[in-house]
């Protein structure tokens, strides 16, 4: 490239994506003087999803900027929490999420999910279309342009990646309410009408039923209880303190 030469410096969470020799510093480039700020920052492997303010010289620019000779760009991280446009704010999460699907299901949180990988523009139209934020760890299906809005998951650890969704997001919390297989609503349900789908022990010791209006899955506080009662609380805690 013989394009104008800039630098960047990029804020401590964006690391991750950079590397450590971009971390370290200032970031030299040479562009090609026609590409927006937005596309610099993408091939250097950081998912505009990340990117919060971008300012330059000293003044805030939109991603769309062309950046010109001698501009150093301070590449600031998303606010946190941060604001998605709209109402309700509703998730989808790609085919590796499916325990944070489930925990997020859990504290009532209306999160879309599938076991089968329907592809990488099927997840980003379904994102467009139903005005989800996509959650993914891959950072080539957050930089799809057709995404309605998206974020990055930084863990692999559910319990980690709970409190990122969390703390990022600030999602209003109504814990067992959703149907954690299908993400349906529960409804109360009377024993009798659900002793079909009950084993003998269970018709025997638990008297307390729900049941998805969507799939028709019972639940009851079983044997697992006690450690779905603690993520529950956890997220309860955090999201008060």
């Amino acid at each position: 490239m013989n394009g104008p030469e800039i630098t960047l410096t990029f804020a401590p969470e964006l690391h991750v994506f950079v590397g450590a020799e971009r971390a370290a510093g200032r970031t030299t480039l040479v562009t090609d003087g026609s590409s927006t700020l937005g596309h610099v920052i993408e091939s250097l492997g950081v998912p505009l999803t990340e990117v919060g303010r971008l300012v330059v010289n000293g003044a805030q620019v939109a991603v769309s900027h062309v950046p010109g000779r001698g501009e150093h760009i301070e590449v600031q991280a998303v606010e946190r929490p941060q604001r998605v446009p709209g109402a309700p704010l509703r998730f989808l999460l790609d085919v590796h999420l499916g325990t944070l699907a489930r925990r997020l299901r859990l504290l009532g949180v209306d999160a879309a999910y599938s076991n089968q990988d329907p592809g990488d523009a099927a997840l980003a139209a379904l994102s467009a279309q139903e005005r989800r934020v996509l959650l993914s760890r891959d950072r080539g299906l957050l930089q799809r342009r057709e995404i309605w809005a998206g974020a990055y998951v930084y863990s692999d650890r559910p319990d980690d990646q709970l409190r990122d969704v969390l703390g990022r997001f600030a999602p209003a919390l109504d814990p067992w309410t959703r149907c954690t297989a299908c993400n349906g609503r529960l409804a109360a349900a009377d024993k009798d009408a659900v002793q079909e789908q009950l084993q003998h022990g269970t018709q025997r010791t638990y008297d307390v039923f729900a049941q998805c209006t969507a799939c028709g899955r019972v639940y009851w506080r079983g044997a697992h209880h006690a450690r779905l009662e603690a993520i529950v609380e956890e997220a309860l805690r955090a999201g008060t303190g």
